[in-house]
């Protein structure tokens, strides 16, 4: 108690410095000023103002922050585009500069919000209207590279950077909806009838070729078929004729009349008739007179054919 007594005069001491400790949040930044003038820039942790003279005047978020527009364009043919999109954006360093002017730029984060937004959406009105509608949807990307490009350089001055830009929805009046409809089903349609044509043009083709193919297969088939049998005609032929000579030269010498040779290619025939006939009806004069006039039509035209090749 004697203690407390003699150093009573340490309590306002003690209340004054406890009054000037304070913390700051891990991802902010405190603004401190000093009779209403900026003082300095303090960091996360605890720390330290002159009471009664200093003042905490802003705490900076330094962390990624969102925001989400809905606006309408006009394109060069004077068609409503409606977008939807969100832009992601930070304090782009914690520099004592970028600090200040985050903090003292804007009056309020509603002013900041305000002029972000409008920002942002004359620039993508601006670039749209240079567009037609049919363009649009094919230039998302070209839109939003060119929308960074611009207000990246506004928001550097206001201490600010664009993380991301993204544009999430693009529509138009229900009546273009309609009519694009439309369009994109009647191309679809064109699409598959051309592609039925091909399909059908590629079987008719193909069918064609192997009809031809097939055609010239069987054509060269009949052609060596009927090239097999000539040669084997012609064999048979030459056998027989030296088969006949050989027996006519036995003949003359045995002293034997040539004519039995024709006599015997003569019962020779009437036998292959009757085996391999099939039923078909065939006249002939089996009688001795039919054979020996039969035999002289056949010595006359073997003279006849000796004449000729002693002509040659």
């Amino acid at each position: 108690m004697e203690l407390l007594r003699n150093f009573w005069w340490l309590i306002p001491i003690f209340m004054v410095v406890a009054g000037g400790l304070f913390t700051i949040n891990q991802g902010t930044i405190g603004v401190v000023t000093r009779l209403g003038k900026y003082h300095s820039i303090k960091l996360p942790g605890l720390n330290f103002k002159v009471p009664f003279l200093d003042q905490i005047y802003k705490r900076v978020s330094i962390q990624n922050r969102s925001v989400e527009l809905e606006f309408q364009a006009v394109t060069i043919d004077q068609a409503n585009v409606y977008f939807k999109s969100m832009i992601l954006f930070s304090v782009m360093n914690v520099d004592e500069e970028t600090i200040k002017n985050v903090a003292f730029k804007f009056i309020s984060e509603k002013d900041l919000m305000q002029a972000l937004i409008r920002t942002v959406e004359g620039s993508i009105r601006a670039f749209v209207s240079t567009k037609k509608q049919a363009e649009v949807l094919n230039v998302r990307r070209d839109i939003v590279d060119n929308v960074k490009e611009q207000i990246d350089v506004t928001l550097e001055g206001w201490g600010y950077h664009v993380q991301d830009l993204q544009i999430n929805d693009i529509t138009f009046d229900e009546a273009i909806m309609t009519s694009m409809s439309k369009v994109v089903a009647s191309n679809n349609l064109k699409a598959a009838a051309e592609n039925e044509g091909q399909a059908l043009l590629i079987t008719k083709t193909k069918a064609a070729e192997a009809e031809g193919n097939a055609i010239k297969i069987a054509a060269e088939a009949e052609r060596q078929a009927a090239q097999l049998r000539g040669q084997g005609v012609a064999l048979f032929r030459e056998e027989v004729a030296k088969g006949m000579s050989q027996a006519a030269s036995e003949m003359k010498q045995a002293n034997l009349d040539t004519n039995v040779i024709l006599f015997s290619m003569w019962v020779e025939a009437i036998k292959n008739f009757a085996e391999y006939g099939k039923g078909n009806v065939i006249f002939l004069d089996g009688g001795s007179e039919g054979m020996e006039k039969t035999m002289k039509q056949i010595m006359a035209m073997t003279q006849l054919e000796n004449n000729k090749k002693d002509q040659v």
